[in-house]
């Protein structure tokens, strides 16, 4: 069939000149993925409008070989100017260190799907997903960083989220602009020991991302493959809600060895959390297990425990899911505060043994154990049951 789909491919017209793409070889990539006929073509040239014709015929050429639902279109242009301009009007910082030469640069063509390569420098990498906004899931990817580094582990942070990038006033960070060094690497930022980048660094905080899919997977990928994360233990990736070209572009392009799912225990926020958990499975990626974020709130006051968003909600779900519970990170006024001035809340010594506190450190060891399991965690079996190993 691929044979086939390439002959009629190539008699696709470009609209501006009446010319085939197979005469101005314009194909760039046709293959199956994950039972996806994935195309990738060069659209110099050809505008939005333009496009949309190129698609559509694209569709009405193959709908009798393959399902409309199983195509999947992408581009490539070297002519996207009109796309990230803020990049030429950034003025970069300072900088004590004399080595990097130049303020670092996004490339803003469109997203590919390659063969999954592991990250240079990188030990593992774990996104960290919740299926919907508005669960406290930067704060959570920030604090377990912290949390790992206080393990004494090397600790990298992505954040995906191009429309809400939110690392930057979490680190403290906001005014900063990345550096490249000599080796054309972007120079990852740095706050309380955690290298981090951020499309954040790139656009003005008041400036909105109106972007396609594939071009969000193209800069995901840069931050993946272009940034100098040399000498980490862990790489956390900072996804944005949902189950869409960020998720599918990082998992497609690299190998990403673990998902943590966040949720508040709220049987709505659950729905959305469940289909991300489903999304990693289907996508062979391991689950390393769920959270319950914003658990419960102790009012000052009173004292007494409160369940705002529902009780135990995530510890269901995982027994229905069949994926590990991770534990649960109730509400403290200091966590909110802490993202918000940043100065997040595991890097304030003064709340150590604390509940929020606590709930990181016990998660913390969890993902690190998962990753590299105790002689204990690690032996099974029926002579460690008979010595009491699993006990």
């Amino acid at each position: 069939m691929i044979e086939e789909v390439k002959k009629r491919l190539g008699q696709i017209i470009n609209p501006v000149n009446g010319k085939t793409f197979e005469v101005e070889q314009r194909w760039q990539h046709i293959s199956v993925n994950q039972d996806k006929l994935v195309l990738e073509y060069n659209r110099d040239g050809i505008s939005p409008a333009e496009k949309r014709v190129v698609e559509q015929e694209i569709i009405k050429t193959l709908s009798d070989l393959i399902g409309v639902e199983n195509i999947l279109v992408k581009t490539v242009s070297s002519q996207s100017q009109d796309v990230f301009k803020a990049l030429d009007k950034a003025t970069p910082s300072p900088t004590p260190n004399p080595e990097p030469s130049a303020p670092a640069q996004l490339k803003v063509g469109h997203g590919t799907i390659d063969k999954k390569k592991p990250v240079p420098g990188v030990g593992k990498i774990i996104a960290i997903g919740s299926g919907k906004g508005g669960v406290g899931k930067s704060t959570f990817t920030s604090n377990l960083a912290l949390t790992l580094a206080q393990m004494g582990k090397k600790v990298g942070v992505i954040d995906a989220d191009i429309y809400g990038p939110s690392l930057p006033m979490i680190f403290g960070k906001r005014n900063e602009k990345p550096r490249s060094n000599s080796d054309k690497k972007i120079i990852p930022v740095e706050a309380h020991g955690i290298k981090f980048m951020s499309f954040g660094f790139f656009i003005n905080e008041q400036d909105p991302v109106i972007w396609r899919g594939p071009m969000l997977g193209g800069v995901l990928n840069q931050f993946l493959f272009d940034v100098d994360w040399n000498g980490l233990d862990y790489l956390l990736i900072d996804l944005p809600p949902g189950t869409g070209d960020i998720q599918l572009s990082m998992i497609q392009n690299a190998q990403v060895d673990g998902a943590i799912i966040i949720s508040t225990p709220q049987d709505i926020a659950l729905l959305d959390a469940k289909k991300g958990a489903e999304m990693f499975k289907k996508l062979n990626l391991p689950l390393i297990g769920m959270v319950e974020n914003m658990s419960s709130f102790i009012c000052g006051g009173c004292g007494q425990e409160h369940f705002i968003f529902g009780h135990d909600g995530v510890q269901k779900a995982v027994e229905q899911l069949e994926i590990p519970f991770l534990g649960k990170i109730p509400l403290e006024i200091e966590l909110r505060t802490g993202s918000d001035q940043g100065v997040p809340y595991m890097t304030q010594k003064n709340l150590e043994g604390r509940a929020v506190w606590n709930s990181f450190i016990d998660i913390g060891q969890k993902v690190d154990h998962f990753f590299n399991p105790t002689p204990d965690k690690a032996k099974s079996g029926l002579f460690s049951k008979i010595l009491g190993f699993n006990k």
